[in-house]
């Protein structure tokens, strides 16, 4: 078997985990393969020579980004210039498209066969981008279906491989368990869930928390568990509670579990109501943006629904309280009755489940396999 050589870059804590999945899945169906590239500590360990670290790349918000630009950019350069001299079989940017897209491009126009997995959210908005991934790409890896089907109209070459997620998290959760795990009595329980970044927890924090406060009056046995992103998420939370009385558990990570023990969900737009689907748990979605970027992105998004479940169902299956809706008193509505309810949610979270649940790394490493000419 032909030695092949694999170059993959991924930015963040994210691509890092799909990336070593990809990375064993290609082992197991083409022993004989070589990894070069950037990627984090999970990629090392399945046998990438990183060429710099991948914190590096790990960039959020716009302001922080235009102060790291010159390096960006420079780091950028020359990683395409040592690819393009050492000319892999193929290259795989693994989310991060601000970043990889362009890498895509030149590498594709130097011969070289690209690969991106992970779609960004063109079908949502800046839908221009996809002209650029049709130029730069031979071959776009989904976790979504609505994803695949936008590619296929926009004529390019994808494949929906489903997502890594859907494969790890059980159909099952089991609800006890997991609260003996974490100490909690048994009785109704609320996940709150505010985000990860600070500005989320500051822009919804304390709104989380009033409606938890509505909720515990209209259901005095209610109990709350809030699992904390860092360290800092953490004090940050702790200074919200400190002058309510509230039971709240905070738990430090463990955001599955907490998933896992609960009845209900109160969550910020984002990656988590993936994982509350997948832990089938009934939800009610709530986000605050600055009034200006809501101004600005109520323009310019084209999709009828900001969360994935939604997105996912192609119909409005979870609540979405945005900017002036999302007040306490309507989100502690929506919620309570979803307290010991909500199986119009949980059927639909199941079928959605069951459609992703692909075994995505081994469908990735196929189709990169299959792209180059060498099946296993």
């Amino acid at each position: 078997m032909a030695n092949l050589r694999i170059a993959l870059v991924a930015g963040e804590a994210s691509g890092d985990i799909l990336g070593a999945g990809l990375m064993r899945a290609l082992k197991a169906q083409h022993p004989a393969v070589e990894f070069i590239g950037v990627g984090g500590p999970l990629m090392q360990a399945e046998g990438l020579s990183s060429y710099f670290p991948m914190e590096r790349l790990a960039v959020m918000g716009l302001v922080e980004v235009l102060g790291r630009l010159r390096e960006l950019l420079a780091r950028r350069k020359k990683l395409i210039a040592t690819l393009i001299a050492e000319k892999p079989d193929v290259f795989i940017g693994i989310d991060a498209p601000d970043f990889t897209l362009n890498i895509e491009l030149k590498l594709r126009q130097a011969g070289i066969k690209t690969v991106h997995y992970v779609s960004p959210s063109v079908w949502a908005w800046r839908q221009k981008r996809v002209l650029k991934i049709r130029e730069g790409c031979d071959l776009m890896l989904t976790l979504f279906p609505f994803e695949a089907k936008f590619y296929e109209e926009k004529g390019v070459p994808v494949r929906f491989v489903g997502h890594s997620l859907a494969d790890a998290i059980p159909l099952e959760a089991d609800r006890s368990a997991a609260r003996a795990e974490l100490g909690l009595p048994e009785g109704p329980l609320v996940a709150l869930m505010p985000g990860s970044r600070g500005g989320e927890v500051g822009r919804l924090g304390a709104l989380f928390l009033d409606t938890a406060e509505r909720l515990r009056a209209m259901r005095p046995g209610v109990r709350f568990v809030m699992p904390c992103a860092s360290p800092e998420r953490r004090v940050q939370l702790e200074e919200l509670l400190a002058s309510r009385d509230l039971p709240v558990t905070l738990l430090d990570g463990r955001s599955h579990q907490a998933l896992a023990a609960c009845d209900a969900v109160l969550i910020a737009s984002g990656t988590a109501t993936l994982e509350a689907l997948l832990y089938k748990r009934p939800m009610v979605v709530a986000y605050r943006l600055a009034p200006l970027t809501f101004w600005i992105l109520k323009r310019m998004v084209k999709s009828p629904y900001i969360s994935l479940p939604n997105l996912l169902a192609q119909r409005l299956l979870v609540p979405e309280l945005l900017q002036d809706d999302a007040t306490p008193e309507a989100l502690a509505l929506t919620l309570s009755p979803l307290i010991d309810g909500g199986e119009e949610q949980t059927t639909g979270f199941d079928q959605i489940h069951r459609t992703l649940r692909r075994d995505a790394s081994n469908q990735a490493a196929e189709a990169v396999l299959n792209l180059i000419g060498k099946p296993q």
